[in-house]
């Protein structure tokens, strides 16, 4: 369920904020000037800037336009004529602005139109906060926008040039042209010329209104078109038209650096990082002049553009080549060289400009909710780490809202759009998604209106081809990012799909591009092990090529493997106009990240074709080499094999095959250089790691073995009743406790047939119990030898308690096979109804009522409970392989921030299945370090004084819909959660201060919601820091990620997450060594003997030697009380720390035998006044705690188990 937050009432109209007028609204109408041809010319004019309303509303906080006066902004054919813009057609009107849907104006909207209500107020007041709001604001930018517009007009136009002597004029002026690579040769006999723009807009996102509020600065985009006579025909050819872009950039640069009026910062960069295309990034100068507009916090990117029919489209189509070799005559066919769909795409996006802001603009007017489902995708894609820069991933915002623009348009061939204009901005945006997901553009390409148009067979881009306007939208994508947006694009539309939780969070807030959220294995490759010398020329091709080929071998190599493959290099840097272009760092890497497949990342052998297929097994060993062997199997065939070690547990098969395939094809030196990580928290437990196609296989010895003494019992044939069942009830059991080794005994239930000759009383019962289990102890023992038994007593102050176990010990005669213990309890069903009987029986006392009530808690909680959950966990690790270690791992944090007596193992547990059953954003967790991290970044999430955990176990990560189950089938329903949320809220209205319950976790099966966090398990002041320990941790994790993105030699230290902070607490019990367990230390190196090993194993299950040490913390906690909150690691408790609990120990009035020991002081009331205002001594006499003698007793009470106390404060 959502957090509880409180929202500020929003209004459901379309009118816009009078307050909000601006250059762009101004001016919106007025820069649709009318071709000759009658198009809508799109892009906002500049020559009108200066007409601007001065008359903006101050008020630019408010969420809610003011549509008190009527006044509508739209994006509409202007109905009167303006300054600078073209004369409409006789005869042509001005489009009626389209009403909005009547369902939507009712403020009810179904879940086909915005899921729900609810859903629909997050997205409105989402949008309120991300757009910007085009106030006083910007207004700095947009004057400096106008001083640039009237820089660039005067500029002289320059004489054409040769190369050489354009340069020198260039250099002069304290500019460099930014020439791509390779540059033009000296001997160039083409020359290179000015003159003034054939127009100056605005473009972009910033005057289309769908610019939304970032972190760092805004980008806004002027874009000047160059004048066709500058060019030649063959100009597309040999990057000759990038050659004079460049040169046209360069003087524009320095004809702003030489104003002498107006002072900017200005600087070079990449568009998108395509170094074809360098622009100009004009800064505020800071220096508080009339020209600064540093309190917009934006920057200014001036873009070049060429008019279209400038160079004939069909040159540059896909499959033509426009980049001749050395040599080649220029009037050569390009159909018999080599396609360049990159060089092409590349040159048609500039001449594509203004035809995709006809296109962007008329979409807007047309569809109401256009600009809401553009900023919509502005944020699914940031947050998912795309960005329209070519090591971004290659789409951002231009290209969705291209996309959603051309779904709107019919195709023919095609059917109906899968876009209507009478969309929601929700339906657009999931419109948009579902296209994504089921369209591989990579193997079928998508062409719109356009015929003969294919894919170069070198084509390495996703095709998605824009007849009309002739450019594939997708040329700056790569084979990885298209498939890691196709992967997100489907688990958006899963999460969206539901119909139980709500979704909003995951699909819009959370941010996912974490790679260690997102993947199990990172590799950093440096460039220098590439083979690349980051000197040469065309260093930006071969890395793109070395890119390639590891993305194919990688493929190739690690099949099913994987799910996903990942690479990314540095972003590029801008530079300064007088300099050179830098490269790549020389320490910079190549991030390869991998999300693996559990079932099948840690397979050992590798199965290729057979010997008689002789020309795939010759490849199979020639991409293979030395590795690859002839085996025959027990089945008789003899195929080509590859066999990978599992000897060394610190390099995993992953890692081997990564590193001698990449050591094989690309360069050696990968091996020594390159750094790989895989699951890198997983040691921090024992068997950590997958071993195989399951993360349960170190439990399967204690498995074998409960397996074997529930047959044994059974078979047992003088028992007084027959067994109905034996079940687990311990976390040993459920593949869930931290210490794969047994540490103490495992707890298991028996429940015999249903008998009439059980007692009608609880007392009796117990003693009943009792001689069933001295009968079970002789019958067993004497039957197998294997077996040592033992019966025990247990709460023998309870007498409505369970009062009795039996311990099973269960020998082995080989030292080679481990000893276990496991203790015995009989559930009687016949318990519960004589405790509810207790409970309605008025005539008892409240204490008997009081102590009725637990026994009936703590009956439901250890008989029921607790084997119901035991099943469910048993079920889910074996559908799920990382969930057993990922429960594992999280059990060890709790337990090293001294967090574990507080809160029951079995709600941790829930905590972790709840990140393995509802994943979203990411895909189910293949290891237990994204299991691990997940977790803690939800609990740092988790308002838990607002929200309970609910936890679905019939849910899977590919079916989460509300209405797929049966009735029956115990499938969670919407009607189950609304239940829960009301029992919740029930308990925070009975429970304000939270006194009594403070987490709330239910499941399908326990939807009391308190089975786990009743009677103040955990206290408050426990509950928030475990919430500050996990932000702490999230913190961690993020800022290793942001620092591992500038400095590519950071390693993320996974220890660190678990070191206690012992310095928050007032006081810390250190412990004797030997009284505890060294979780660094290895066991195995400890045990030398077999026999010795039997021995231990069973002393350490019943007598473990933190036993001791685990009892004397459970004596301070019983003797002080609520005095002091005692915290200890429940696997080694080296240490026992304590908080003073100020609201019992607290200066107060003096009692006799407080519940502490106590040290009398002056009263609070200090000195009295008498009736003539004389002082006089005061007689009262407070108490307060005896810190010192505390801390005395605890020693004395320790003896040599305390080695020490350190008082903090």
């Amino acid at each position: 369920m959502a957090p509880a937050i409180k929202r500020r009432k929003l209004k459901h109209d379309d009118a816009e904020s009078d307050s909000e007028t601006n250059l762009v609204e101004d001016h919106a109408d007025g820069a649709f000037s009318t071709d000759g041809d009658g198009h809508d010319i799109d892009d906002v004019s500049m020559d009108d800037l200066d007409d601007a309303n001065e008359d903006e509303a101050s008020d630019e906080d408010s969420l809610e336009g003011d549509a008190d006066d009527g006044k509508v902004e739209s994006i509409a054919p202007a109905t009167k004529p303006v300054k600078g813009a073209a004369p409409s057609r006789d005869g042509e009107k001005s489009k009626p602005h389209r009403q909005p849907d009547p369902q939507l104006q009712g403020g009810v909207y179904t879940a086909e139109t915005f899921k729900s209500n609810f859903f629909k107020l997050q997205v409105d007041e989402l949008l309120a906060q991300v757009k910007i709001k085009y106030g006083k604001k910007e207004a700095p930018a947009e004057n400096a926008m106008r001083t640039l517009k009237a820089i660039i007009e005067q500029l002289p136009s320059r004489e054409p040039e040769l190369l050489v002597d354009a340069q020198k004029t260039l250099r002069a002026s304290g500019v460099t042209i930014p020439f791509p690579n390779p540059p033009p040769p000296t001997d160039a006999k083409y020359k290179f010329q000015y003159e003034r723009p054939a127009s100056i807009n605005a473009t972009g996102s910033y005057p289309l209104k769908t610019a939304t509020r970032t972190d760092g600065e805004l980008s806004i985009d002027l874009v000047v078109t160059m004048p066709k006579a500058i060019f030649q025909d063959k100009d597309y050819l040999n990057n000759r038209y990038f050659y004079k872009r460049a040169f046209y950039l360069a003087c524009l640069a320095a004809g702003i650096r030489n104003s002498k009026e107006h002072s900017f910062k200005l600087s070079f960069d990449s568009l998108n990082g395509n170094q074809l295309q360098p622009i100009l990034v004009v800064r505020p100068s800071g220096n508080g002049d009339s020209d600064d507009f540093s309190n917009s916090k934006c920057c200014i990117n001036i873009l070049l553009a060429v008019s279209e029919g400038v160079f004939p489209n069909t040159k540059l189509l896909p499959r033509a080549n426009c980049v001749r070799p050395k040599g080649e005559d220029m009037e050569t066919e390009s159909t018999a060289l080599t396609p360049t769909p990159f060089y092409n795409s590349s040159l048609r996006s500039d001449a594509t400009v203004t035809p995709y802001l006809k296109l962007l603009h008329s979409t807007a007017a047309n569809c109401d909710a256009f600009k809401d489902a553009c900023v919509l995708g502005r944020i699914w894609l940031k947050q998912r780490g795309f960005r329209s820069a070519i090591r971004g991933g290659g789409f951002g915002n231009f290209e969705w809202a291209t996309l959603m623009a051309l779904l709107m348009q019919p195709n023919r061939g095609a059917g109906a759009p899968p876009l209507s204009s009478g969309y929601s901005s929700y339906q657009m945006f999931k419109a948009t998604l579902q296209f994504l997901a089921l369209h591989d553009l990579s193997k079928k390409a998508f062409v719109f209106l356009a015929r003969d148009i294919a894919s170069p067979k070198n084509g390495l881009a996703p095709m998605l081809f824009d007849g009309p306007r002739g450019l594939n939208i997708l040329f700056k994508m790569t084979p990885w990012s298209y498939g890691q947006l196709q992967l997100e694009a489907k688990i958006t539309i899963e999460t969206l799909g539901d119909g139980l939780f709500d979704q909003f969070d995951s699909t819009f807030i959370l941010r996912t591009d974490l790679k260690r959220y997102r993947y199990d294995a990172i590799l950093e490759v440096p460039l220098s092990a590439l083979g690349l010398d980051l000197n040469r020329e065309d260093v930006e091709e071969r890395t793109e090529e070395a890119c390639q080929k590891i993305y194919n071998v990688l493929t190739r190599a690690l099949t099913d493997r994987v799910t996903a493959i990942d690479l990314s290099l540095p972003g590029r840097r801008s530079w300064s106009i007088s300099g050179s272009r830098p490269n790549d760092n020389t320490h910079a890497s190549l991030v390869v990240k991998i999300a693996t497949d559990p079932a099948n990342a840690n397979r050992t052998v590798d199965h290729g074709p057979s010997a008689e297929n002789k020309q795939e097994a010759a490849f199979f060993r020639k991409f293979w080499g030395d590795k690859s062997e002839l085996r025959r199997f027990r089945d008789g065939s003899i195929l080509e094999t590859v066999v990978w070690s599992t000897k060394d547990p610190s390099s995993s098969v992953l890692e081997q095959i990564v590193l001698y395939i990449l050591s094989k094809h690309i360069d050696v030196r990968i091996r020594d250089d390159a750094s790989f990580t895989y699951d890198s928290c997983a040691h921090i437990v024992s068997s950590g790691r997958l071993q195989g196609q399951s993360g349960t296989s170190a439990f399967a010895p204690i498995m074998s073995a409960f397996a074997q003494v529930e047959k044994d019992i059974r078979e047992l044939e003088d028992l007084p009743l027959s067994v109905r069942h034996i079940r687990a009830a311990d976390a040993q059991l459920r593949y869930s406790s931290v210490d794969t080794r047994q540490t103490s005994p495992a707890s298991i239930i028996l429940q015999f047939e249903a008998s009439a000759r059980w007692p009608d009383d609880l007392c009796a019962i117990q003693r009943t119990k009792i001689a069933f289990l001295l009968k079970l102890s002789e019958l067993l023992s004497a039957a197998h030898k294997i077996y040592k038994t033992e019966v025990g007593l247990e709460n023998p102050s309870q007498p409505s308690q369970n009062q009795t176990f039996l311990d099973i010990t269960v020998r082995s005669g080989t030292p080679t096979v481990r000893t276990f213990v496991f203790r015995l309890r009989i559930h009687h069903d016949r318990e519960a109804t004589l405790l509810e009987r207790q409970l309605k029986d008025k005539t008892l006392d409240a204490q008997s009522r009081e102590s009725a009530a637990v026994a009936l808690a703590l009956y439901n909680r250890d008989f029921l409970r607790v084997l119901s959950h035991t099943q469910t966990i048993q079920n889910l690790c074996t559908r799920y392989p990382a969930l057993s270690p990922a429960v594992r791992l999280t059990k060890r944090w709790f337990d090293s921030h001294l967090l574990s007596p507080h809160i029951a193992p079995e709600l941790i547990e829930l905590l972790v299945v709840r990140t393995f059953l509802q994943p979203h954003p990411w895909p189910v967790p293949s290891c237990a370090t994204t299991g691990f991290l997940r977790t803690l970044a939800w609990i740092s999430r988790w308002d838990w004084r607002h929200s309970p955990l609910i936890v679905d176990f019939s849910s899977t990560a590919s079916n989460t819909s509300a209405e797929s189950g049966a009735a029956g089938n115990g499938r969670m329903k919407t009607e189950d959660v609304e239940k829960i949320q009301t029992r919740f809220e029930a308990w925070r209205r009975i429970d304000p201060a939270m006194n009594r319950v403070v987490l709330f976790a239910a499941t399908n099966s326990d939807t009391d919601g308190n089975t786990w966090t009743d009677r103040g398990r955990p206290e408050k002041v426990v509950a928030a820091r475990m919430t500050a320990l996990a932000k702490a941790a999230t913190q961690v994790v993020r800022t290793s990620e942001d620092v591992s993105a500038t400095d590519s030699k950071s390693q993320f230290a996974a220890e660190t997450l678990f070191v206690p902070q012992l310095q928050d607490f007032d006081f810390v019990v250190h412990m004797s060594p030997k009284y505890c367990k060294s979780s660094k230390k290895k066991r195995s190196e400890d045990i030398k003997f077999k026999n010795i090993e039997v021995q231990q194993a069973v002393d350490s299950a019943k007598n473990n030697p933190t036993q001791l040490a685990r009892l004397f913390a459970e004596d301070l906690r019983s003797v002080y009380g609520d005095a002091i909150l005692w915290f200890w690691d429940e696997e080694t408790i080296t240490s026992v720390a304590g908080l003073w609990n100020p609201g019992v120990t607290a200066q107060r009035t003096f009692k006799v035998k407080p519940e502490w020991n106590s040290v009398p002081v002056k009263g609070k009331a200090g000195e009295k006044k008498d009736e003539q205002g004389k002082g006089k001594e005061g007689t009262d006499v407070d108490i307060r705690v005896n810190k010192e003698a505390v801390y005395n007793e605890i020693k004395r009470l320790g003896g040599e188990m305390v080695s020490k106390i350190e008082v903090n404060r």
